[in-house]
């Protein structure tokens, strides 16, 4: 383990100043670490790309293209997942939770095709805001064991560089995403008002998330009940002027 490694860049994020020396520092530590590759995005929507969502990254050569030509996005385990995970996880683990999926398959060629292109494993850190999941890093490429503590200090990390970075890309939105809001979402309504937003069906969110439609009406009828809203367009206008969605 290089703990010591970890504790010193977090201490180092108080005095970094800019988006590329942050960037910079956390290459040099990844190098130490022996991951090869990464990227730190913001939350990761259907209708969007993420090389849209970036940050920072570097990745293999032609990964992107592949990614989004094959439209990996839509059944990606590890995306999938990362609406359900609270803390840090393994890349590989992500497969075994999804056994009973439709899209397996796809999810086991996406995988193997990801080892060919030279992300053979890796960790996701979930980044959460007051509003639910604003973010998550990535970590990749030859298989490297993370031990419980070094978890929670990549999960630490994560944090502190997205915020860092977002505050310099854009710090209105960084306000937005880090203001207290007196309205209390679940994480799961909060999936599903995003989705709302983008102008999806009860069915099409309840395939994203996984669950019934049925389901995806009742987390919206609790929506517009702490919204007070008289309907789905009245929550999501709602819910823009809140800057719970963005």
């Amino acid at each position: 383990m290089k703990i010591s490694l970890l504790v010193q860049f977090l201490a180092l994020m108080d005095e970094v100043r800019g988006r590329e020396e942050a960037i910079a520092e956390f290459e040099r530590l990844l190098a130490l670490y022996g991951f090869e590759y990464y990227w730190l995005i913001r939350a990761p929507r259907p209708v969007e790309s993420a090389s849209s969502l970036l940050l920072a990254g570097r990745w293999p050569k032609g990964w992107p293209e592949t990614y989004l030509r094959k439209r990996y996005m839509q059944i990606d385990p590890v995306v999938r997942y990362l609406g359900h995970g609270e803390e840090g996880f393994r890349w590989r683990d992500t497969l075994g939770v999804f056994r009973a999926s439709p899209h397996r398959k796809r999810m086991e060629r996406m995988m193997v095709d990801a080892r060919q292109n030279g992300l053979e494993d890796g960790y996701m850190f979930p980044v959460h805001g007051r509003r639910g999941l604003v973010g998550s890093l990535s970590l990749g490429g030859r298989p490297i064991d993370l031990q419980g503590v070094e978890m929670s200090l990549f999960g630490g990390i994560a944090r502190r560089l997205y915020w860092k970075l977002v505050h310099a890309a854009d710090p209105e939105a960084a306000a937005r995403l880090s203001a207290v809001v007196d309205v209390e979402l679940t994480r799961r309504e909060m999936e599903a008002l995003s989705l709302l937003a983008e102008g999806m069906t009860s069915h099409e969110i309840g395939r994203v998330l996984g669950i019934s439609s049925h389901t995806v009406d009742w987390y919206m009828n609790g929506i517009q009940d702490k919204l007070e809203a008289r309907n789905r367009h009245h929550a999501v206008a709602i819910a823009f002027r809140l800057g719970l969605v963005s």
